[in-house]
C-alpha cells in the first residue's frame, strides 16, 4: 500500500465551496468551521455524529487496563478514556477502493484542487 500523498484541509474544503455553490470565500469559511464546530460540540455531549453517504463518528468508552513497556516490561495501568473513531459508509469505501491515484501536476491537475475533482 503506498503511502498517502496530501491531505485535504479545511482551507480548500472551504474553497471548493466557494467555487461550487458560489457564495464568498468568508462564508465558505464560516460554514466549514460552523459544521466542525456542530460537530465537536455534540462529540463533546457524548453523541456519535452520523453523515449519510459518509460514515459515522463514533465514540466509545474503553476500561481501564494493564498495560507493559515493550522495550522493559514494566506494568504500568492504563486509565479508562473515551475514545473516536469512524466507519466510513459502503458508498465511501467503495469509492476509496476504486479510485485512481491522484493526477500530478505534470499531468495536468489544477495545482488548486492538487487534482481532487469536485474541489
Amino acid at each position: 500500500m503506498s503511502k498517502l500523498r496530501d491531505t485535504l484541509t479545511k482551507a480548500e474544503i472551504a474553497h471548493g465551496i466557494h467555487r461550487k455553490v458560489g457564495i464568498s470565500r468568508t462564508g465558505s469559511q464560516e460554514m466549514v468551521e460552523a459544521i466542525l464546530a456542530a460537530m465537536g460540540s455534540a462529540m463533546e455531549r457524548g453523541e456519535n455524529v452520523k453523515i449519510t453517504g459518509f460514515g459515522t463518528f463514533q465514540l466509545r468508552d474503553k476500561g481501564a487496563r494493564v498495560g507493559r513497556n515493550p522495550k522493559t516490561g514494566e506494568e504500568k495501568p492504563i486509565s479508562p478514556r473515551r475514545v473516536l473513531t469512524f466507519k466510513a459508509c459502503n458508498r465511501l469505501k467503495e469509492q476509496v477502493a476504486g479510485a485512481p491515484g491522484p493526477k500530478t501536476f505534470a499531468e495536468g491537475a489544477d495545482r488548486r484542487s492538487r487534482g481532487r475533482p469536485g474541489i
